[in-house]
This record gives C-alpha cells, sequence and structure tokens, in this order.
C-alpha cells in the first residue's frame, strides 16, 4: 500500500492549461522490450518505465497511477498542480518485480475537484534507492465537485481483433491519437481490450491484393494459456506509442468481457478447441483476471479489493455516475435463452442486487450504465445458444431477459432517473431506443442505447434485434461482410458531453477519421427518454 511523504499540498485555483504537452514522457515503440523480459542480473543502468503511464478511476479527489518498470523497483509519484512539479506532493509506492510481470500502481488522493493534476512517476533501484531513472510524466483532471462544470467523456472497445494489430503502415493506432484530441475528462473502455484467443500472424492478406503487416512478439503467436501468455497480450497493445501517448492524457474507466480470455466464455465451460491445451475455462478467466488487474488501473480488484470485482460504480461529480458491469464472470451458460426462472442470468444474483442498490443511492443527474453487451442485439454462439442477453424470441422476458426486466422495473418503480446505457462488443456502431408501447414486456420506462467499436479490429455485419424491450434503431452503420479489416474503415468511436448548466447530454456517434455519424441530445431529470 502506497503512502505519502509530507509536503506541501496541491494550491488551489491554479489550473494549467487543459492537456499540455507531456515533455519526455513518451518513449518510442522501438526501445520497448519485445520480450517483456526483467531479469535483473541482466540489466545495467537505472530502472526504466518504457510502457508509460496510466491513471484509472479518477474521482473528485483521487486517482490510481500505473507504471511497469524494466527490473525490481521502488514506485514513486509526484503530484502537483503545474508541469513545473512547484510544491509537489510525493507518494511512495510498491515495490514492483516478477510477481506482479514488474508493474505497480499507486493511489494518490485529497486532489482538488475539477483540477488538471500533473504527476511524474520514478523507479528507483529497490536495493539502492539513490539509484532512480528518468521521471515518465502523465496527467488527468480530477472530477468536478460542482455541477457548472461540464463533463466529456469517449467510450469504445475490441483492440487488435481478428489478426489486426499493430500495423506500422497505419502509424500503429491512429483512432488513439484522434480521440486525445478531443480532451475527454475520461475514457471508457467498454471490454475485450485484448483478444486473448486471437493470435497475430506477421502478414495478412486483404481482399484488394495488399498485405497487412502486423507487429508480432512471442506471447501473441498462440491462444493465450499460461499467466505469461495473457501478461503477453495486455503488454503487447503498450508496444503502440498512440496508445501510450492517450493513457498518459486520458484516465480509464475499465472493463473487461469474453476476449479478455478467449471467445463467448462463461463460468464452469470445458473447452472442445484443439488450440488449448488447457480446457478449463475457470483456470484461464483466473489468469486472465490477474494479468488484467495487474495492467488496468481498477480500484476493486486485488489486492485493492478483498472480493476482486471488475464491476464497481465510479462517481464523477454531480453530474454522472458511472455503473461499471461484469457481465461475464458471473453469467449461467450460454443456452437457448428459453428458460422461464434463470436467477444468475447475466449478472448473477449478487452483482443485480448491487446495482439496484447503487441505481437508487445515486444522486447524479446522470447514471451511466457501462456494459459489455448489448441489451437489444441478438448475439448468437453457435446454432442454438445465445451470448448475451437477447435470444431472438420477442415475446415475454425468458433466460437472461428475465434479470434485465427485473432491472428496468426497479428503475421505473424507483423513479430513478438518467438512466443511458453505453456498450462495445459488436462491431459496429447504432443506437436503439427502447419503448414500452412496443414492447412486450411493458412494466418500464424508456431508455436509450448507445453501442460503439471497434477501435482496432475486424468489423462485421448487423445483427437482429429482439423485440422484447421495444426497441427502434435510428440510426446504424455496419459492413456487409464479415471481418472487415480497419484500412476498410469500421472503426468506431462515441462522445459525450454533458452541458455544466443546463445538464444536457449529448451523445455523437464517431467513426476513425473525424466524421460525427450520429447525434442525440438527451434531458436531464427524465425517468425515461
Amino acid at each position: 500500500m502506497a503512502h505519502e511523504e509530507p509536503g506541501n499540498p496541491l494550491t488551489p485555483g491554479l489550473v494549467p492549461a487543459r492537456r499540455t504537452l507531456l515533455r519526455g514522457s513518451l518513449a518510442a515503440s522501438a526501445a520497448l522490450s519485445l520480450s517483456g523480459a526483467a531479469p535483473a542480473q541482466a540489466l545495467k543502468g537505472r530502472p526504466a518505465a518504457k510502457w508509460g503511464v496510466q491513471a484509472g478511476d479518477v474521482t473528485s479527489s483521487s486517482g490510481l497511477i500505473w507504471v511497469r518498470s524494466d527490473r525490481r523497483a521502488r514506485m514513486i509519484v509526484e503530484t502537483s498542480a503545474t508541469e513545473s512539479f512547484r510544491g509537489a506532493r510525493r507518494w511512495i509506492g510498491p515495490v514492483v518485480g516478477p510477481d506482479t510481470d514488474y508493474t505497480g500502481m499507486t493511489p494518490v488522493h485529497g486532489l482538488p475537484a475539477g483540477e488538471q493534476v500533473h504527476y511524474r512517476v520514478m523507479l528507483a533501484d529497490a536495493d539502492d534507492p539513490r539509484r532512480t531513472g528518468e521521471p515518465v510524466r502523465g496527467t488527468f483532471r480530477t472530477a468536478p465537485d460542482k455541477r457548472r462544470h461540464k463533463v466529456r467523456f469517449l467510450w469504445s472497445g475490441d483492440l487488435a481483433g481478428q489478426g489486426w494489430g499493430i500495423n506500422p503502415d497505419r502509424g500503429g493506432y491512429p483512432i488513439f491519437e484522434e480521440m486525445r484530441r478531443l480532451d475527454p475528462d475520461f475514457f471508457l473502455n467498454s471490454g475485450d481490450s485484448i483478444y486473448a484467443d486471437g493470435p497475430l500472424a506477421e502478414k495478412v492478406a486483404l481482399p484488394d491484393g495488399g498485405v497487412w503487416r502486423n507487429v508480432v512478439i512471442e506471447e501473441k503467436s498462440k491462444v493465450a494459456e499460461t499467466l505469461a501468455e495473457f501478461r503477453g497480450n495486455f503488454r503487447y497493445n503498450l508496444l503502440d506509442g498512440k496508445l501510450r501517448r492517450f493513457q498518459a492524457q486520458v484516465p480509464s474507466i475499465v472493463q473487461w468481457d469474453d476476449h479478455e480470455v478467449l471467445n463467448n466464455w462463461y463460468p464452469g465451460e470445458i473447452l472442445d478447441d484443439d488450440r488449448y491445451k488447457v480446457k478449463d475455462v475457470d483456470t484461464l478467466a483466473a489468469r486472465s483476471l490477474r494479468a488484467f488487474s495487474e495492467y488496468h488501473p481498477l480500484t476493486t480488484l486485488p489486492p485493492k479489493d478483498e472480493d476482486g470485482r471488475v464491476y464497481r460504480v465510479v462517481r464523477h461529480g454531480p453530474l454522472l455516475d458511472v455503473f461499471v458491469l461484469d457481465m461475464r464472470a458471473y453469467r449461467g451458460p450460454n443456452s437457448p435463452g428459453r428458460q422461464d426462472q434463470d436467477p444468475r442470468g447475466i449478472l448473477g444474483e449478487r452483482q443485480l442486487k448491487w446495482l439496484k442498490r447503487e441505481l437508487s443511492r445515486s444522486r447524479a443527474v446522470w447514471k451511466v450504465i457501462a456494459s459489455d453487451m448489448p441489451v437489444g442485439l441478438v448475439v448468437p454462439d453457435g446454432e442454438t445458444d445465445f451470448e448475451g442477453v437477447a435470444q431472438g424470441d420477442p415475446g415475454a422476458p425468458l433466460g437472461r431477459e428475465l434479470q434485465l426486466a427485473e432491472l428496468l422495473r426497479h428503475i421505473k418503480t424507483e423513479r430513478i432517473t438518467g438512466t443511458v446505457w453505453f456498450t462495445t462488443d459488436v462491431h459496429y456502431t447504432c443506437a436503439q431506443h427502447y419503448e414500452p408501447e412496443r414492447a412486450a414486456f411493458k412494466d418500464f420506462e424508456p431508455f436509450w442505447e448507445f453501442v460503439s467499436g471497434p477501435l482496432n479490429a475486424g468489423g462485421f455485419p448487423a445483427l437482429k434485434l429482439d423485440g422484447t424491450f421495444g426497441p427502434t434503431q435510428p440510426f446504424v452503420k455496419a459492413p456487409e461482410k464479415a471481418n472487415v479489416p480497419p484500412t476498410d474503415g469500421g472503426q468506431y468511436f462515441g462522445q459525450v458531453d454533458i452541458d455544466g448548466e443546463s445538464g444536457e447530454m449529448t451523445v455523437r456517434l464517431r467513426e476513425e477519421g473525424g466524421a460525427v455519424l450520429f447525434t442525440k441530445v438527451l434531458q436531464p431529470g427524465r425517468v425515461g427518454q
């Protein structure tokens, strides 16, 4: 656990320029070790943080800072209101080593609300603290404590999927530079942050006769089964300089979905897949979750939370609470979804109770439900089973729909205002509006669901809508064939702006390249929209 050294507190009222350039903070991709190994006896010089820095789960007064060292080292964080680091506060973090793949996290707290915070991470030799490496810098903006301050966030997911990895001919992951320029308060990473089940080849033939080239590492040469292979998958994305620069400027709220382990997985599953020697999915999921907790700054994962939850609520001032769901770790098996009772559903009983309770307690103007799977899109798993909530039967709720019906009824009964759903998963972008007048199940208030992604993965055709909760689809953009490469477009993210004066929420669906495809303005203070 980190502790703070005595020092001057941040000075309220000193507001530096938004997203000022982080001088000297980012190493070039070519300087990174592709193997990820860090044997101390083979290294000379001082500890180095070549994988960048990132912040996560930032609130109005706190945040969690992440770094990876190239060897065993002590993590030290300094925070300040200015780039000069005058009057900086120092936070002594953990000693990082092989037990966490040389990653470490340090919580910082007591920060001023609604202010730009500059931080730098230094790594000190674990045996000789006088030997420190070059500081690596980052910045984030804390959540406001007053409603008049506006909020902006982005969301998307699906990175390096379907064989489309870091392509040097495209400059890596260009979409992260576009998102960085929009200067969001945070990025909601909606899942599939890696494709552990998706090996990468050095070259892929394109339909037009061209060639897609991937940066490759050993851990991406096969499906991930060992802890080292899962760690390598998370480390792979950090080879991209645009992603590292984005993470150094934009804090994250991260959830997981299926590809952090493997496609369409559920607890208790036993694999029938010749690519895997490890057939027990629970074993694979445990290894993935450990690597996930090492490479993403989440406040509810071990050792920070004894339950080790991905689901949580991140409070972002009076305007916004973000309810991060885990639709993966507590679900029952995928099935045709026609059960008239399904207590586990897709959230599990405990998570559903938590969500209902926390939604009722929330006093934020907007309650964003960050769902790693869509509500009304029919996502198949094989010939007869279904992967998501919907199962194609437009009648009364059955299977996992029963749990969603219970949640929607709770929102209506408790008069909970401002709920909006955001998700990714399906590799295209769309907007759904759910109305009880059109639905087989009518005991709920209208709501919106917005879908955007992928970031750098294959594009896929649009899925069918399930009529149980009465969706219409005012906008959809999707390719007509499966696994369209990123060079053919189809890479998406969403932008959300909440006005501090009126409280209006404006949602924009955006495409890589700068186009705004769809815009919807939602009014605050309503149970349904």
